[in-house]
């Protein structure tokens, strides 16, 4: 065991729940911190999706911005409580494992793996919105008129992209946490900037947000319906502070490190990425340009617009970055997702999957996997870039579904009276206390709330046929299906801790001794 591990080994308690410490624990607080801001990347979600906001509900899409801080605020809060408690890899599976049952918990972990390793291919596509504007050169395929060479441009972008996150992540947690802590560092400074260009350039006053614009105007229910489907801009973007805590076992005092970085993520994206969207649309010259609400506009050409030149371009350099990070964060969260799992021999090939690199003291094969899969996903883009967004869509609604089969167990048994464990006041750690039950009522509401608003049919988002129509309910049906079919023949059968990876070699660590 190294020495890093050992330092930070009574207060991850890692024996307390039948694992080995494996894993090279050696990120700080900042490290800890950047990784869920880069996997929430307020620069790459607000630069992607802002056209989208714009294009369905206008100006006032910029309500639905604190609408859901208040629900993501309140689900990690929860999350805070269970960070400063379970201080374990693949954090969601395993916090619903623990609150709930196996079965829920092996259901959340195959989500949110299958949903993070989508979200990576997801992530890597936008740099095809941001490199060719830096150089025509990164146009490899076509001219970018061609029916196809966006599409097939952007696979060949983000597969270069998986390759280099890959490698990192195999290399070890030191040198990602590096790279990662340097590039938020770099993206939050760009953002900052930005917000102050912007604001500095604004040419309207804040009464533009209190007026629809004629949005949703010709709709039964008004503006309410665009803005609901609008505020899918805003909840696309604001997920993934969970990779805190999913790193919790290579964090120095996890128990402290990860509750506090969660918090700072979700504050820090809110704070910056809002305020970038709203001095976005002060600062715009025409409210009424159609390049605004355009997926080859957007905030880029907003930012294009108001900013000198070459120093627009400076600031997509920075936006490259913050997606490079980005899927670096997405990349690392699903390796660690993949590995909790397989050491609970909860995934095919557990054994191979589980094993942790000597040297590195990475897992490797999930890395090399994830990554390969991904491009593979990538490809689907080329010739069926609808279905590829309904993919990327539900994904978004998978985690959503994962974060809610945490928070529901955790309700439950809070109106038993079995949480707060008093060992969380008594140790000093983050603990709600008496607001615990109306804020864990409120994740839960605002879970269920979103993840139907997500999964709702809408020809506009999901486009046609019925299957894609209808595809949150199809396509999560249909991952969901194919894994429980696995759970159900053969996984429920011999799930427990890999020999390899208890704290005792040579036995199996059963379930009920990891719930305390």
């Amino acid at each position: 065991m190294s020495k890093n591990a050992s330092s930070g080994r009574t207060d991850s308690g890692m024996e307390h729940f039948g694992y080995r410490q494996s894993l090279d624990r050696s990120i700080g607080a900042f490290g800890s911190f950047a990784a869920g801001v880069s996997y929430i990347s307020i620069l790459t979600g607000t630069f992607q999706l802002f056209y989208f906001g714009y294009h369905t509900a206008g100006p006032a899409y910029l309500w639905s911005w604190p609408l859901v801080l208040v629900g993501q605020l309140a689900v990690a809060l929860c999350f805070m409580e269970l960070a400063a408690k379970y201080p374990l890899a693949g954090s969601v599976y395993n916090w619903s494992k623990l609150l709930g049952s196996r079965f829920v918990g092996w259901s959340s972990g195959w989500l949110m793996l299958t949903a993070s390793v989508v979200s990576l291919s997801a992530t890597v596509l936008a740099l095809q919105l941001n490199l060719p504007r830096l150089w025509s050169g990164f146009q490899i395929i076509g001219d970018g008129s061609g029916p196809y060479d966006l599409a097939a441009n952007a696979v060949i972008l983000g597969s270069a992209l998986i390759l280099v996150t890959t490698v990192i992540n195999a290399l070890g947690v030191q040198l990602m946490a590096m790279i990662n802590s340097s590039g938020v560092f770099i993206e939050l400074i760009a953002a900052c900037l930005i917000l102050i260009i912007l604001a500095a350039h604004s040419v309207r006053g804040p009464e533009v947000f209190l007026s629809t614009h004629g949005y949703g105007g010709g709709t039964g229910s008004g503006f309410l319906s665009v803005f609901l489907v609008a505020s899918l801009a805003s909840g696309y973007v604001m997920y993934g502070f969970d990779t805190a805590s999913s790193l919790g076992e290579e964090t120095l005092e996890p128990r402290r490190t990860a509750p506090r970085a969660i918090l700072r993520a979700v504050l820090a994206s809110f704070v910056i990425g809002g305020g970038i969207l709203m001095f976005a649309i002060l600062a715009v010259p025409d409210l009424h340009d159609p390049k605004i609400g355009s997926n080859d506009g957007g905030l880029q050409y907003i930012v294009e617009s108001v900013m000198w030149g070459p120093l627009a371009k400076v600031f997509l350099v920075c936006i490259v970055v913050a997606v490079s990070v980005c899927a670096l964060a997405v990349h690392t969260a699903a390796i660690r997702m993949t590995f909790a799992m397989a050491r609970d021999n909860a995934l095919p090939f557990g054994e191979k999957l589980a094993r942790v690199n000597p040297k590195t003291q990475t897992p490797l094969v999930p890395a090399i996997l994830v990554g390969v899969i991904a491009i593979l996903i990538l490809v689907i883009n080329v010739g069926q870039p609808q279905i590829f967004t309904v993919l990327t869509s539900i994904a978004v609604i998978m985690i959503y579904l994962a974060y809610l089969m945490v928070t529901w167990p955790m309700l439950r048994k809070r109106l038993k009276g079995e949480w707060p464990p008093k060992d969380l006041a008594a140790g000093g750690y983050f603990s709600m206390g008496r607001w615990g039950l109306i804020v864990n009522v409120v994740a839960v509401l605002w879970g269920a709330g979103m993840a139907l608003n997500l999964a709702w049919p809408r020809e506009a988002i999901y486009g046609t046929p019925w299957f894609n129509t209808w595809g949150a309910f199809v396509y999560i049906g249909a991952i969901l299906g194919t894994g429980l079919l696995w759970f159900g023949l053969k996984g429920r059968h011999h799930i427990g801790t890999l020999a390899s990876h208890a704290v005792i070699e040579g036995s199996q660590v059963a379930e009920g001794a990891r719930h305390e």
